[in-house]
């Protein structure tokens, strides 16, 4: 991808020419590949390309922001004008120098997946959908997704930033359904990393299939779930979700700067039990949410969110620091170049805590034991939320007992906070797709696993 450095700067001066006190350019090329088997058929074998360029102007906290697809300069130079004209009218005479910078590639890739074959990736998700479909003869269907994305971005900036990175993702996804007498119910799993084909290194695809299918079969057996309030054991991985979702975006300056967060004013206040320490962090090797720098050209960082239970910082873009009078951490992010970014997570997680696995099950005279969690909702504005579990087994005198299903998790991400009570020591990730004003990316979910003293759990009576 080439934008001439002296365009770059003709660009950022137009944009800025009524009156911006600042001006990006970010552009990508982005190759996305993937292939689909449903019944051990290929259905689907797609590939595309995303390719164009946005221009973003500011005034104080104002901001205009325009895209294109078009790369030529004609192209680029109506989009930059757009903007100038949208900011207001004035006649500014603005210089731009560019000094090209390269940031750590901290997250090397051994195998780009472009350059294997086609064949080869069949060959990987046939294995893992025939082990799932193999697993037990109640197995009606089994859907699986092998998908790789190979992402190169440019950015420039009237501070004098000219930067440029490359960043892949691979990932590996089997959905299976399981079906007894009329009744059908799923599981699933997806393990993906920032790593080329190299994933397969150490995810066998044979454990990936007999996950999802596993999932399906205990659900398929287990009773419902009852309703009511009790104590709840979250597993790891996944589990994370929990954070993520109710307390993690409320954490973002896109909701905080506004004042349209239950996080808002509370740095340095006591927000969660002192057993509970959260980090979101960009820099982790290979991490499925991690890049080198952001979408505004920024290195990611190690970002402790909340130390010890005290709200230590927040996730802050350049908007969310002009507004807040706070430092950048390195959190802007979006899904492609039509979207303007906004303060997102990477890799979010409730880091380990003092207390024993064992003790933690233990502890429970009566409870749900939320061995993986599903998707849910929230609202930052007041934190409430509502989770499905995907696999889950009540808790009786410490032991975990029979399988459930139907199970949600309903509450605050404020109240919850306080009532995680006991925290485990096997930390794990997991990977997901997270939603928002910038559009879709990747985040990895994480935590030990954690105890809730009490939780509304969704359920029949």
């Amino acid at each position: 991808m080439i934008i001439e450095r002296k365009l770059l700067e003709q660009l950022l001066a137009v944009a800025m020419s009524t009156g911006a006190d600042f001006a990006e350019l970010y552009a990508e090329n982005t190759q996305n590949n993937s292939v689909r088997l449903m019944d051990r058929k290929i259905d689907q074998i797609g590939s595309n390309t995303i390719s164009g360029a946005g221009i973003r102007a500011f005034l104080g906290t104002r901001t205009v922001y325009a895209s294109t697809s078009d790369l030529t300069p004609a192209g680029l130079m109506q989009c930059a004008r757009a903007v100038a004209q949208a900011m207001g009218e004035g006649n500014a005479q603005v210089c731009v120098v560019l000094t090209e910078r390269m940031f750590p590639n901290i997250h090397p890739v051994k195998v780009i997946p472009s350059s294997v074959a086609t064949a080869q990736k069949i060959d990987i998700l046939r294995t893992a959908c025939t082990a799932a479909d193999t697993y037990d003869d109640k197995i009606s269907q089994v859907i699986g997704n092998l998908a790789d994305v190979d992402h190169t971005i440019l950015i420039a900036n009237s501070e004098g930033l000219y930067t440029q990175d490359r960043h892949i993702r691979t990932r590996i996804a089997v959905s299976a359904t399981a079906s007894d007498r009329g009744e059908n119910q799923m599981g699933s799993a997806s393990p993906g990393g920032g790593v080329g084909m190299e994933l397969f290194e150490t995810v066998d695809p044979v454990q990936v299939g007999r996950r999802a299918a596993a999932q399906a079969m205990i659900n398929l057996r287990a009773d419902y779930c009852p309703a009511g309030k009790m104590t709840v054991a979250i597993e790891n991985g996944f589990g994370g979700v929990i954070f993520h979702e109710a307390c993690g975006h409320s954490l973002e300056s896109d909701s905080v700067a506004i004042g349209a967060s239950q996080m808002c004013g509370k740095l340095g206040q006591k927000i969660a039990n002192e057993k509970v320490t959260a980090i979101d962090d960009g820099t982790i090797p290979g991490a499925w949410g991690s890049v080198n720098i952001d979408d505004e050209g920024n290195p990611t960082q190690r970002n402790v969110l909340i130390e010890n239970g005290v709200l230590k910082n927040y996730m802050i873009d350049r908007l969310g620091s002009r507004r807040m009078g706070l430092p950048m951490t390195g959190n802007s992010r979006r899904q492609n170049y039509a979207y303007e970014p906004s303060s997102r997570m990477t890799n979010t997680y409730i880091d380990n805590g003092p207390d024993k696995n064992e003790d933690i099950i233990a502890s429970i005279e009566y409870g749900l034991y939320a061995k993986s969690m599903g998707g849910g909702s929230v609202n930052p504005l007041t934190g409430a939320f509502n989770f499905s579990v995907n696999e889950g087994y009540i808790v009786r005198n410490g032991k975990i007992c029979e399988a459930v299903r139907g199970a949600s998790l309903i509450g605050t991400g404020s109240q919850i906070l306080q009532d995680i009570d006991m925290v485990g020591q096997n930390l794990d990730r997991a990977q997901g797709m997270c939603g928002s004003s910038s559009g879709s990316i990747p985040t990895d979910v994480g935590q030990p696993l954690i105890r809730v003293s009490s939780i509304t759990v969704g359920g029949r009576n």
